[in-house]
């Protein structure tokens, strides 16, 4: 059985994507950015847009029946190369070891934004 689990405060989208799939024990979660309830773009500096990305995604994952300890793939899209250190210093503040599985790609977002994550979790 294919679910969609959502929340009253998970992140709405105007595109057309699920923010989830729940299939069996496991969770999809489509790329959360720094955006607000409605789906619109929160600029800030990139940690800011970071934390407010995997708070997306905490939310997702809440309402899916799971959480980021529960996360065991991270797929992250990082614009400016810069920001690395920076990603490193947050994701390790905000997953634990040993680590989800983890692929970071830099340079492939638009201007308007400076982080996105998606993940695979498994259901707590």
């Amino acid at each position: 059985m294919i679910e969609y689990p959502a929340a009253a405060d998970t992140p709405l989208s105007q595109l057309p994507f699920s923010p989830c799939t729940k299939v069996g024990s496991l969770i999809f979660v489509s790329g959360q950015a720094s955006v607000d309830a409605t789906g619109a773009i929160v600029s800030d500096t990139f940690e800011g847009e970071m934390r407010r990305s995997i708070h997306n995604l905490q939310l997702i994952l809440e309402a899916a029946g799971s959480s980021l300890t529960h996360v065991v793939q991270t797929r992250n899209y990082v614009h400016d190369p810069a920001n690395l250190s920076v990603f490193n210093q947050v994701y390790r503040e905000l997953f634990s070891a040993p680590y989800p599985a983890r692929t970071t790609i830099t340079q492939c977002l638009t201007e308007a934004l400076k982080f996105e994550i998606e993940c695979i979790a498994v259901i707590k």
